[in-house]
C-alpha cells in the first residue's frame, strides 16, 4: 500500500483532472516500454517487459498431453503468476499470494476466455496434434520482479512477447494406429513451429480517478483509484475479455466509453509492442 499525504493525493488528482500527470504524461499515455526475448533458455519461449519501473517476466513451457473430453479439438493452456517478495513490501507473506491469484484469474479471463474458453485470445485449436488424443499443453508462468503499477497490462504484454518467442517442436504421428489406440509420436529436437500470435490480445487497463480515467497507472495513482476496468483487445479490435477491480460501481455508459477508448489505445500499444518484440528478436538472433 502506498502511503501519501493529503497534499500528494490532491496533487495527483488535480494533475489528472488537468490532463497532466506527475511524470508529465497525459491521461492516455504509457511510460517507456522495453522488451527482451529469450531470457530463459530452458523454456520454449520467454520474454521480459519493463513499463517504467514495473518489471515482469513470462515463460512458456509446452508439453504433450491429452485434450479434455469437453473440448477434444483444442489444446490446453494455463496461466500462473508469482509475485517476488522483493518486488514490493506488500508482497511479503500472503499479500503476494493473494495478488498473484487475482492476476492469474484476470489473465485467464482476458486471454483464455475463462473456464469456458469462449472468446479466447489464444487459439487453442492450433495446439491439437491428434484430435481427442494428443495435444500440446501450454504452461504460461509469469513473475513480477518489480512493481510500480499496471501489473496486468505488463504481464499480458510479456505473455504476448513470450508467445512470439515460442517454438513448438514438430511432431510426426506414426500411421497405423486404430481409433482405440493411442498413436505413437516422434517429437523433433531440431524442427520447431512458430506459435501463431496474430490473434493474441493486449490488455488495456483504464483506472478511474475522480471523474477521469487513465492508462498505465503508477502505484501512487492506483492508490487513488475508485475502480479499474481491464479490457483485452486483439489486433482486429475485437474484445476478448473484461475484468474489473475496485468496489465502486460504474454506469454502463461509462463502461461503453471505456471500451471505445481501449480500442483506440490498444492500436498504439500493439504497434509499440510489435516494434519492440521485432527489435528484441533481431538482437537475440544476432
Amino acid at each position: 500500500m502506498v502511503g501519501l499525504s493529503l497534499g500528494e493525493k490532491h496533487f495527483i488528482q488535480g494533475g489528472i483532472a488537468h490532463d497532466l500527470r506527475c511524470d508529465g504524461r497525459k491521461r492516455l499515455a504509457y511510460r517507456p516500454i522495453l522488451v527482451e526475448t529469450g531470457v530463459i533458455p530452458q523454456a520454449n519461449g520467454s520474454a521480459r517487459v519493463r513499463i517504467g519501473a514495473t518489471d515482469v517476466i513470462a515463460s512458456i513451457k509446452a508439453e504433450l498431453g491429452k485434450p479434455s473430453l469437453l473440448q477434444p479439438d483444442k489444446g490446453k493452456a494455463s496461466i500462473y503468476i508469482d509475485c517476488s517478495s522483493t518486488a514490493e513490501p506488500a508482497f511479503e507473506g500472503r499479500g503476494g499470494d493473494e495478488l498473484a491469484a487475482e492476476l492469474s484469474i484476470a489473465l485467464q479471463d482476458c486471454l483464455l476466455g475463462g473456464k469456458s474458453g469462449a472468446g479466447a485470445g489464444i487459439d487453442l485449436s492450433s495446439l491439437i496434434v491428434v484430435e481427442g488424443k494428443i495435444c500440446w499443453d501450454l504452461y504460461i508462468d509469469g513473475l513480477v520482479v518489480s512493481s510500480d503499477g499496471n501489473l496486468l497490462d505488463a504481464l499480458a504484454a510479456a505473455i504476448k512477447a513470450a508467445l512470439c518467442n515460442t517454438g513448438i517442436p514438430r511432431v510426426q504421428v506414426a500411421a497405423g494406429a486404430s481409433n482405440d489406440e493411442q498413436p505413437e509420436v516422434d517429437v523433433s529436437d531440431e524442427e520447431f513451429l512458430q506459435f501463431d500470435t496474430s490473434g493474441v490480445p493486449v490488455i488495456v487497463t483504464l483506472t478511474k480517478i475522480g471523474r477521469h480515467y487513465i492508462v498505465d497507472a503508477t502505484s501512487e495513482e492506483e492508490s487513488q483509484m475508485s475502480s479499474a476496468v481491464s479490457i483485452s483487445v486483439n489486433r482486429q479490435g475485437h474484445i476478448c475479455g473484461i475484468a474489473k477491480r475496485g468496489g465502486v460501481g460504474l454506469d454502463p455508459s461509462i463502461i461503453l466509453d471505456m471500451i471505445s477508448v481501449s480500442k483506440h489505445v490498444s492500436e498504439e500499444l500493439i504497434n509499440k509492442l510489435d516494434s519492440e518484440i521485432a527489435s528484441a528478436e533481431a538482437e537475440e538472433e544476432s
